[in-house]
């Protein structure tokens, strides 16, 4: 994939004690494209994300981002790689004792030294481009689930970071917040050029959205299908693929095993 991949996992293994909940999963995410990572209740989805941002250490393997591998950086290597990448998180993250103008200046005062006055502008220009324009001074609790996750994406995006990882952005939301906050994913994707990760089980979310998947199997603690969703949808060898798309329970055979 040349200078395209912006992120390559290589053999990673994740496991609790004996148990193992990732093994040996290989993956890459191209620039400016919009990946999901799905799959079942289980399948590690969330794990493998949280090792892809750098909050967890594998057991074995390597995560790279933009070249550097994550799982072995120095403190000064990993703050310039996490400069560049926003995190959704599935509560959304905003500390629920400040305002959303304050959840989203954290990372500008942080990370740099822009002046109050200049970190309060793009403060306001990252609330207006979710569609929160004049909810600055409105704390966590006064704002709707829909709204708190956009609040989210603006503090993720306070950076204009290269990557942005979501995990379970529509859980929850009636379906009219969902396709709102789908549309606006994808007006981030499409004008700014940021690399989405997104881990969704929303099928729907999943159809409008992704460009490439990747699904996990929490029976085989790994990748079982990669590429275009719509695709895969119908014409998927692996019948597990198939159901899951098209929302049908699987029989089981005498061993436990999925069947056909």
């Amino acid at each position: 994939m040349g200078d395209s991949r912006v992120i390559r996992v290589e053999n990673l293994s994740v496991r609790y004690g004996d148990e193992v909940v990732l093994q040996d999963v290989t993956m890459d995410v191209v620039r400016g494209e919009i990946l999901v990572v799905a799959g079942g209740s289980g399948s590690g989805k969330s794990t493998l994300l949280r090792h892809m941002v750098g909050l967890s250490r594998p057991s074995s393997g390597r995560v790279e981002i933009n070249g550097v591998d994550i799982t072995t950086a120095s403190p000064a290597e990993l703050q310039v790689v996490m400069r560049g990448i926003g995190m959704l998180f599935q509560s959304s993250g905003l500390l629920g004792s400040m305002t959303c103008a304050e959840n989203i200046s954290l990372p500008l005062s942080e990370f740099t030294d822009m002046p109050e006055s200049f970190i309060g502008e793009i403060v306001r220009m990252k609330l207006a481009m979710v569609g929160l324009e004049g909810y600055e001074d409105h704390f966590p609790n006064e704002l709707s689930g829909g709204m708190r996750k956009r609040a989210g994406i603006a503090r993720a995006m306070a950076l204009d970071p290269d990557i942005l990882f979501l995990d379970e952005p529509f859980a929850g939301l009636d379906p009219i917040t969902s396709a709102g906050l789908e549309l606006l994913v994808k007006r981030i994707n499409q004008r700014m050029g940021t690399t989405m990760v997104i881990v969704s089980h929303e099928l729907e979310s999943i159809l409008s959205l992704a460009q490439r998947i990747v699904m996990l199997d929490k029976g085989k603690k790994g990748i079982i299908a990669e590429g275009d969703p719509r695709v895969l949808k119908d014409e998927s060898p692996n019948p597990h693929v198939r159901h899951f798309f098209n929302r049908e329970i699987e029989e089981k055979d005498e061993t436990g095993e999925h069947g056909a």
